[in-house]
């Protein structure tokens, strides 16, 4: 990934370069997305050898998408589990608190 001194950030994907500017402070997450996209790509290219072009960008786009999904309904499931247990640790104060 180059950048120029307009802060425009060139990346190299499926042997095509796209111009993107990233937000002010945003070029190292840029980076590593543009990282995570390419080894998404080798990893479908892996599995599915005949894909190619759009077809190849589109299964790992989605895939990273499921993964993204996933990740987010497990982050999800954990915060209601600690919401439960500071529930239940409150719910443990408070009867403490009145049979005093």
């Amino acid at each position: 990934m180059n950048t120029t001194a307009q802060s425009i950030n060139v990346v190299s994907i499926l042997g095509n370069d796209y111009s993107i500017k990233a937000p002010e402070g945003q070029e190292q997450t840029l980076a590593q997305a543009v990282q995570m996209l390419k080894a998404s790509l080798a990893d479908t290219k892996r599995k599915y050898p005949s894909l190619i072009g759009d077809k190849l960008l589109v299964l790992a786009a989605l895939n990273l998408c499921s993964q993204q999904i996933e990740l987010q309904q497990a982050h999800q499931e954990a915060l209601d589990r600690y919401q439960e247990q500071v529930s239940a640790t409150v719910d443990v104060i408070a009867r403490t608190i009145s049979n005093s």
